[in-house]
């Protein structure tokens, strides 16, 4: 018995080998600032979702969801800060510090100072 694909799934494979390939050119192109402020902003927005901070409000609320989130931007910006621009980070740090006091004042049960998501990154945030 042959390993080879069946007729029917060859095309199929081969196409997405081809999207493969094509998407790994795209990706090749472009700067990787672009691609970590990206990231950033892609974090920075589904934390803002999970906070309750979108029209939809309290529908898609899930602050468990939105501390993983905001530590997760917290981390990013904390490993790349030495490599974008103060242009692309200073914007990226001030929304950092928006979701950690959106976080910080939406919280029943209140994180001791230091202690809330990303602070391990970026310090203390007051409010």
């Amino acid at each position: 018995m042959s390993d080879a694909p069946s007729p029917q799934h060859a095309p199929q494979e081969s196409q997405e080998s081809q999207d493969f390939d094509a998407m790994t050119r795209d990706i090749a192109e472009v700067p990787a600032v672009e691609v970590i402020v990206t990231v950033a902003v892609n974090l920075m927005s589904a934390a803002a979702v999970k906070l309750g901070l979108t029209e939809d409000g309290d529908d898609h609320k899930d602050l468990d969801e939105a501390r993983k989130l905001v530590h997760a931007l917290a981390g990013l910006l904390d490993a790349s800060t030495t490599e974008i621009s103060s242009f692309h980070a200073a914007p990226l740090r001030d929304g950092l510090k928006s979701l950690q006091l959106a976080f910080r004042e939406a919280s029943v049960v209140k994180d001791e100072t230091g202690q809330g998501p990303g602070e391990k990154y970026t310090g203390p945030v007051y409010g």
